[in-house]
Formats: C-alpha cells, sequence, structure tokens
C-alpha cells in the first residue's frame, strides 16, 4: 500500500499519490458538508443528519490516515524555529484551524446524533452547525492553500 500511496500524483505536481487523493477527498468531503447544508435548508432533517455524519467521519478519517504523519514529519521538526517561513507557517495554521474544526464538528455531529450526556447539549443547534460548517470550509482553503504551497510552489518538496 505504501509504494502505491508514494508513487507520483495524478495532478502533474511534485506530489506524490496520497497528496493528490487527500486533495480530491477533502474537496469531495466539503462539498458533502456543503449538501448537507442544503438539505437542512430544504427542511430534509433526517437526510441532512446522515450527510453530516456521514462528511464528519469521512473528515476524521482521513485526517488521521492522510494528515497526522506528514505534519509530525515535516513540519512539527521545525516548530517553533521556522515557524516564520511560508511552509511551516500555512501548514500549521492548517492543522491549528483544523483541529478546532474537527474537534467542535465531531462534536456537533455526536450531539446531532444525540450522543453527548445532557450537561454538554446545547439548545441553538442551528449556529452550533454554522459555526461548524464555515471552520470546516475555512480548513479545507486553508488545505489547498498548503497543497499549492508544498507541492506547487515548492522547488523542494517532502517526500517520503
Amino acid at each position: 500500500m505504501n509504494d502505491f500511496l508514494h508513487r507520483p500524483g495524478f495532478f502533474g505536481t511534485s506530489a506524490n499519490f496520497a497528496a493528490d487523493f487527500t486533495l480530491v477527498m477533502m474537496i469531495l468531503i466539503a462539498a458533502l458538508f456543503s449538501v448537507g447544508v442544503f438539505l437542512a435548508v430544504k427542511k430534509k432533517y433526517e437526510q441532512h443528519r446522515w450527510v453530516q455524519t456521514a462528511a464528519a467521519s469521512l473528515n476524521a478519517f482521513m485526517v488521521l490516515w492522510m494528515m497526522i504523519l506528514p505534519y509530525r514529519d515535516f513540519v512539527a521538526p521545525g516548530i517553533p524555529a521556522q515557524l516564520g517561513e511560508k511552509f511551516h507557517a500555512i501548514t500549521t495554521l492548517h492543522a491549528f484551524v483544523g483541529f478546532f474544526a474537527l474537534t467542535f464538528g465531531l462534536f456537533v455531529t455526536l450531539r446531532g446524533n444525540g450522543l453527548v450526556p445532557k450537561a454538554l447539549k446545547f439548545k441553538n443547534y442551528k449556529l452550533f452547525m454554522r459555526i461548524a460548517y464555515g471552520m470546516y470550509m475555512l480548513t479545507t482553503l486553508l488545505g489547498i492553500w498548503v497543497y499549492l504551497t508544498w507541492f506547487v510552489n515548492n522547488p523542494n518538496p517532502p517526500t517520503y
């Protein structure tokens, strides 16, 4: 599997297959979140719940599978000394915002599925969903910026 993921990517950049696959998946997940928003606007709440739960679960899977190790291996060793460099700054900003988007989004998803204790339930669900959606979209845009910084505008991209 490692050989497959680390072969050259399909976008023609210096990225490997894993990076290109991750980019496509995260854009598709963002689109899935947007479909969920559309369903909520149309008052199709049961379908909305299923779509958002699937999107949040896929997002968590992709983060755990494809993002934590590259950050650990290529960015974290340069923190804090290299935080002033674009590569480290953008990727760390993406990781920081993404951590909160993932954590908050999963909490909202658990709440939407009735899986949190009463003490953690909140009343203004629409506000929390909107914040989670906005954070996911911001994180996706930052992720695209990370991809461009790592693999398009970088003469020495990170490789495994």
